[in-house]
């Protein structure tokens, strides 16, 4: 028996997938979990559903507009009669269309003058932005960096774009260069959030797998309210922690139950909301788990993190916030006491026990803290774009292009946190950089 026992469980850890694990959900691709869910077979009617109001696309203002045109009728189409102007709104249609030519070609010419005291040829200086710049200007050379990151477009799939949609043609060498450039120009705005970063009084961390020529490296993604910053280091450690938020870190740190951050609370006593998420996770392996202890168990506290979330989602309901915290710690007590009590003798079920124990203030914090999240699904939902890029790119090669992802990660994810353009964004940093002028910034008014 004890040998059935021990290979259920190995059955068991096998069988894990992104439902009752922390594996991600990609790796379901392998072999899906069974959908065991009620009306399987029924397919939904495609578009919109009943009962859903219309959405229509609003016209853009006159202001935005470039040309207009009326069109009328001398006579009736149907009787040939004589008409008169209706008293009702005409039929518009607006249409965006691109040029012919969407691109303009200067030429900048340093004349040349000849010095008959020094014997030789001087020429007229060009300006710095021009030559900074070089062939492609600060607009193109943005467009290359949003292709390259924004739509995760390879060399020569940008190169074949610029061929045969704008008609210039450049060379994937010549691509390589202009990121690199639009790199160069959000060195400075990058580096001011890793600065501003210790200083956050909530952060969401998270991260995962990075390629880089054969060696596995991490993407570490760190989230605050205003701003998100990534990071690619060859460690998964606390040393990572350490280095970029510092060993007086007086925030609250947002994550999963990595053995990382456990490590990071525990040496510099950092205040910690672990992921509820996460948690449920491990609770479902139990539930399905072979060991007919551990299902009870894992049932049992499944039963009360529904009622807790039951009561996150019911929160406008509640009269006060006062009232709405008291009833979540009634569901926490239950939750802690039961996992004690009723704790069954197996090993699965003493390990998941233990939390509860050792870090019960860390699962439940969000409870006595305002403003913070029980689960850590901003961090995860920032670090889906990396995921993406990873999967299409196939990693980097070299610390070029790892500070290159880092810089324009960053950038693009806090552009969409913060509702700005990314691209304008970066037509105005790689203008600054060019100009060399103060770049824009990407700082909050608050560092929180």
């Amino acid at each position: 028996m004890a040998r059935v026992i021990e290979l259920e469980a190995q059955l068991a850890a096998a069988q894990k997938h992104s439902g009752n694990s922390s594996k991600p959900p990609s790796s379901d691709i392998v072999k899906p979990p069974k959908n065991n869910s009620a009306g399987k077979g029924q397919k939904r009617r495609r578009g919109g559903q009943p009962g859903h109001p219309q959405h229509e696309r609003p016209l853009l203002p006159l202001e935005e507009l470039d040309d207009s045109h009326d069109y009328t009728l001398d006579q009736c189409p149907d009787c040939g009669g004589k008409l008169e102007d209706a008293d009702s709104a005409p039929r518009v249609i607006q249409q965006v269309e691109i040029i012919e030519k969407p691109i303009r070609i200067e030429q900048h010419r340093g004349l040349p003058y000849w010095c008959p005291k020094c014997q030789k040829v001087h020429y007229a200086a060009l300006p710095t932005e021009v030559v900074k710049a070089g062939l492609v200007g600060p607009r193109l050379t943005a467009l290359v960096g949003f292709l390259k990151s924004v739509c995760h477009a390879s060399f020569s799939t940008i190169r074949k774009f610029l061929r045969d949609v704008l008609g210039v043609t450049i060379s994937r060498g010549q691509l390589a260069k202009v990121v690199q450039k639009v790199s160069a120009s959000l060195k400075e705005i990058y580096d001011a959030l890793l600065d501003t970063l210790p200083g956050a009084d909530r952060l969401n961390v998270d991260e995962t797998g990075h390629p880089d020529q054969g060696q596995r490296l991490w993407t570490w993604c760190f989230r605050a309210s205003l701003f998100t910053l990534f990071r690619i280091d060859p460690s998964r450690g606390s040393d990572v922690l350490v280095a970029t938020l510092g060993k007086q870190f007086n925030g609250l740190l947002g994550c999963d139950y990595f053995s990382a951050y456990r490590k990071y609370m525990s040496d510099f006593n950092v205040r910690v909301q672990f992921c509820l998420a996460h948690l449920i996770r491990d609770v479902k392996f139990l539930v399905e788990h072979p060991i007919k202890a551990n299902q009870r168990y894992g049932k049992m506290l499944l039963e009360h993190l529904r009622k807790l979330f039951g009561i996150i989602h019911r929160r406008e309901f509640y009269a006060s916030d006062a009232s709405f915290r008291r009833a979540l710690a009634a569901v926490r007590n239950d939750i802690v006491g039961d996992a004690i009590v009723h704790l069954p003798n197996t090993r699965q079920a003493e390990n998941l026990a233990d939390r509860f124990v050792l870090h019960m203030d860390s699962y439940f914090r969000f409870i006595t803290t305002p403003n913070v999240e029980p689960t850590n699904n901003l961090a995860e939902q920032a670090i889906r774009f990396v995921a993406i890029h990873r999967r299409m790119t196939q990693g980097t090669r070299g610390q070029a292009g790892q500070r290159w992802c880092e810089r324009i990660w960053t950038v693009v994810v806090t552009c969409a946190q913060q509702g700005r353009s990314a691209f304008n964004f970066l037509c105005d940093a790689v203008a600054a950089h060019f100009q060399e002028t103060p770049r824009p910034s990407l700082l909050p008014n608050n560092s929180s």
